[in-house]
């Protein structure tokens, strides 16, 4: 018999473009804002999850909130030190 394994066996199970976890939270938080749009007609809750399904694509093990994490860390956050001579 023939197996197919992936290539790393260590990295965290992924679905489409996202991570198991973030899929599990997009699935829920659809379903809530299904709700809250027809029963409330509120849309604030779709956008939000729409928004949170966009920040968090992931590819090669990183995803845009990531990155944006690192960058106002970078800019924001740390201290820079800046050397004269």
């Amino acid at each position: 018999m023939n197996y197919i394994y992936p290539e790393n066996l260590k990295a965290k199970p992924t679905l489409w473009f996202w991570s198991l976890k973030h899929f599990v939270i997009l699935a829920v938080g659809a379903l809530l804002s299904i709700v809250f749009l027809i029963h409330l007609r509120l849309i604030y809750p779709a956008v939000a999850v729409l928004v949170y399904a966009f920040l968090t694509i992931s590819l090669d093990e990183a995803t845009i909130l990531d990155f944006l994490k690192y960058a106002v860390r970078y800019f924001l956050t740390t201290q820079q030190e800046f050397e004269w001579r």
